[in-house]
């Protein structure tokens, strides 16, 4: 992936976001927190460097959705945004399909899938991680 300039924002346009520099780590998660935080089977997300993270509109609600973690979402809409990780504050990680145009940062494997669920059948030839994404 290059370097470009993607804006994305929730589904009621309260909350809006600009995006520069190089995405990373796209991927499709399976974990029970990310399945919980969206009501869907799986997440699509990325990451950036908070650097390159900017809001143009609104301000998102935040949650602390575990020890490690903190969450944000249009505070309106419920649409989930991003998500931070305590031992990388300095990368951010943005839903997939929050961005306007989410083809744009096609996933790149899939995570956690030992907590898929059981009716889940991956049919991609996307490389698949039982626990989190190996290191590079």
């Amino acid at each position: 992936m290059t370097a470009q300039v993607l804006t994305g924002g929730c589904f009621c346009g309260r909350v809006r976001y600009e995006i520069t520099g190089q995405p990373f780590h796209s991927t499709i998660c399976h974990c029970a927190d990310c399945r919980k935080a969206s009501a869907a089977p799986f997440v699509a997300c990325f990451s950036v460097k908070r650097a390159g993270f900017r809001l143009t509109r609104g301000t998102p609600r935040a949650f602390a959705s575990s020890a490690w973690g903190t969450r944000r979402f249009c505070p309106d809409c419920g649409t989930p945004l991003t998500f931070v990780h305590a031992d990388w504050p300095d990368d951010i990680d943005v839903t997939t399909c929050s961005l306007d145009t989410p083809a744009s940062v096609p996933p790149t494997d899939h995570v956690r899938t030992a907590s898929q669920l059981c009716w889940i059948h991956l049919a991609d030839d996307l490389p698949k991680h039982a626990g989190p994404r190996p290191p590079a």
